[in-house]
């Protein structure tokens, strides 16, 4: 079975759940937070948005540098609607459905790198980090978001099984 036929359908799974939760986004509160030292409701809700653009990366190039010396550090989406949160997700997702799709069964033991300012901050063969970086970080910062609805009161949609939201 090849990487894709395998990863293809967890990924199609998680990413209609996540969207699930990126359609509650409270617009009038995405400056909320639970606490000075978290972040914000806009700012998990933009980066869970922007993680499933991430797999082509992750796929397709020997590394991600977040602070390249010779151009801009990388930053974070600041959309200010659910509209442009959920497109920018949606964009994210088809890009790494096809990336996935074309993906080579050659190249899933290559390595990837992290890098921050051209320093090697962690390294690992491409499934692996496509696992980690974008399957289950996008299930970490859901579980963020959830957790912040439930604080403010907006309905938290159903995830493995149904919310108390949800429930009959």
């Amino acid at each position: 079975m090849s990487f894709a036929t395998m990863t293809l359908p967890e990924f199609e799974h998680e990413m209609a759940t996540t969207r699930k939760v990126l359609e509650r986004v409270p617009e009038d509160k995405l400056d909320w937070r639970p606490h000075e030292k978290s972040n914000t409701i806009g700012w998990n809700a933009n980066h869970l948005a922007e993680i499933p653009g991430w797999a082509s990366n992750i796929l397709t190039e020997p590394f991600f540098d977040m602070n390249p010396t010779d151009d801009d550090p990388y930053k974070t989406p600041e959309h200010a609607s659910r509209a442009a949160i959920l497109d920018l997700f949606d964009a994210g997702v088809a890009e790494g459905r096809q990336v996935l799709e074309r993906f080579s069964d050659d190249a899933v033991h290559e390595m990837w790198q992290l890098k921050d300012n051209g320093v090697v901050l962690l390294e690992m063969p491409r499934a692996a980090a496509f696992r980690t970086w974008v399957i289950s970080h996008s299930i970490h910062h859901r579980a963020i978001l959830s957790v912040y609805y439930r604080l403010n009161d907006v309905a938290v949609p159903a995830i493995y099984g149904p919310s108390a939201d949800e429930q009959s």
